[in-house]
């Protein structure tokens, strides 16, 4: 039997690899001679590198210290492989391939001029190979040629941090598109001589597509789906690696006066980034994650397998949103994260109400104006199933405008917290959410007219949504059932 019937992946990823070295031209980049003609910098050679250290990692949203020696070292760098299930949104998990157990894997900080010793391992409980390709390696592969490793296994190489810049790096062992779409890419920054100007607090961000077999809030584990990620469709746009990763309990926190630095990446696979900061202009930018500087911009492009580091100072407290602003991608696929900034008023540079919870993610349900076109079915689920599945459909689609505690928003969005208009009439609730809503309607005494789109949910949807906000916030317990929907919506 020949060897490639035997090992199907392992001659796949080794043509992968041999792809890899045959794609670096043999004249390209700058020689040495060059760089040092052009900025007076010649890389250091054996004798000029000091000591040995063994390199601080960090995971998302963390940042190592800067680095605060003059000289190069031999840093010794240790990433594991880690194949884990981790949640990619409420009530939803994925079987994530991760640098360090976490998506984007863990952040690495070198200094120009260091001999990086790098040790990947994978861990004996992998189902695959994996290796790593480094953006900031000058060299076959940026790494991936000499670091393939199966299950288990651990290797070692290194190479030299040339170039400064914020640079990503991700698995090259094939499928390459599929290791990178399990989350398997991170940041490695390599700070230039004289460093970065300080600031108060920096944050690691980074972006990534991800493709499922169920749609956007089906709950359960879901698999990756090669099909959608070839036609670049993704269910989950998200930052650091699952919705909601930078919000609640999870936000970013600064305070008035201060001044922050985003290290910001995209893994892709597919998409470009259109990164901004609701609330926020960035006062520099540098551009791809490179040298070159620009200033005042207020949304700036991150290509897949590229970063950019953004510097801003914050004048004023409140919610500071951070969005793809592509922006469906932001409130109906979960690229959207937040900094919380506490301070005292700075009412001559903006004053006016603030409502802190208009920016909440909208979820990935289709809205249609109303019509009367019935959604497909889904399963039959328990009553305790119902609600709690219920919840992670409220949380994904209405909590953006009905708000998460139910109360609605006055002169515009009609509460559903001990609502007259919902207690009264289930079959009218059901047309509501199945159907939409168009005109004047009186809810606990006030009116509201305004437009409520169809959400293309399932009859299983609705009868889960209605069943959990009948159960919340003194409605009156009604479980609504797909019998109900069937019905009410013929």
């Amino acid at each position: 039997m020949s060897a490639h019937k035997l090992f199907p992946g392992l001659v796949a990823t080794v043509l992968a690899m041999m792809a890899l070295v045959a794609c670096q031209p043999s004249g390209s980049g700058k020689t040495e001679q060059a760089e040092s003609q052009e900025s007076g910098w010649s890389p250091p050679v054996a004798t000029d590198i000091q000591g040995e250290e063994t390199a601080v990692l960090t995971p998302p949203p963390q940042v190592p210290s800067p680095i605060d020696r003059d000289h190069p070292t031999k840093l010794v760098v240790h990433l594991e492989v880690q194949e884990k299930v981790m949640q990619m949104a409420d009530g939803v998990d994925y079987t994530f391939w991760t640098f360090g157990g976490t998506v984007p894997g863990s952040f690495i900080r070198v200094r120009r001029g260091d001999l990086i010793e790098f040790h990947l391992a994978n861990r004996a409980d992998s189902k695959v190979p994996h290796n790593i390709d480094l953006h900031a390696v000058t060299g076959p592969g940026g790494g991936a040629v000499s670091s393939f490793t199966p299950p288990g296994k651990e290797t070692v190489f290194s190479f030299q941090a040339l170039n400064p810049g914020l640079y990503i790096y991700h698995c090259a062992t094939a499928p390459v598109g599929m290791h990178i779409a399990n989350g398997m890419y991170g940041l490695i920054l390599v700070e230039p001589e004289e460093g970065l100007p300080p600031v108060d607090r920096e944050f690691y961000v980074v972006q990534g597509d991800f493709y499922t077999r169920g749609g956007y809030g089906d709950a359960g584990l879901q698999p990756f789906d090669m099909e959608k990620a070839l036609k670049e469709q993704p269910d989950y746009v998200v930052f650091n690696g699952s919705v909601n990763a930078l919000t609640g309990d999870r936000a970013l926190h600064a305070k008035k006066g201060e001044t922050v630095r985003i290290y910001v990446g995209n893994g892709g696979p597919n998409l470009v980034s259109s990164f901004h900061v609701i609330g926020e202009i960035f006062d520099t930018v540098y551009i791809e994650g490179g040298t070159a500087l620009n200033h005042n911009i207020q949304t700036t492009l991150v290509p897949a397998g590229g970063a950019a580091i953004v510097d801003f100072r914050i004048d004023v407290p409140g919610e500071l949103i951070l969005v793809d602003h592509s922006i469906f991608r932001a409130f109906n696929k979960g690229a959207l994260g937040k900094i919380e900034v506490q301070g005292d008023e700075e009412s001559f540079i903006y004053s006016g109400e603030q409502r802190q919870t208009v920016y909440l993610a909208e979820g990935g349900a289709v809205q249609q104006m109303p019509e009367d076109e019935v959604p497909v079915e889904q399963p039959v689920l328990t009553k305790q199933e119902r609600i709690a599945r219920g919840e992670n459909v409220y949380k994904s689609n209405c909590a953006a405008c009905h708000m998460p505690d139910g109360s609605g928003v006055p002169n515009a969005f009609p509460p559903v917290a001990e609502s007259d208009y919902l207690n009264a009439d289930v079959d009218r609730a059901i047309r509501a959410v199945g159907k939409g809503l168009d005109g004047e309607i009186t809810v606990n005494g006030e009116t509201y007219n305004n437009v409520m789109p169809r959400l293309n949910l399932s009859h299983q949807e609705i009868a889960n949504v209605l069943s959990y906000v009948y159960s919340q916030w003194n409605n009156n317990g009604t479980e609504v059932t797909p019998e109900m929907v069937d019905k009410a919506l013929q």
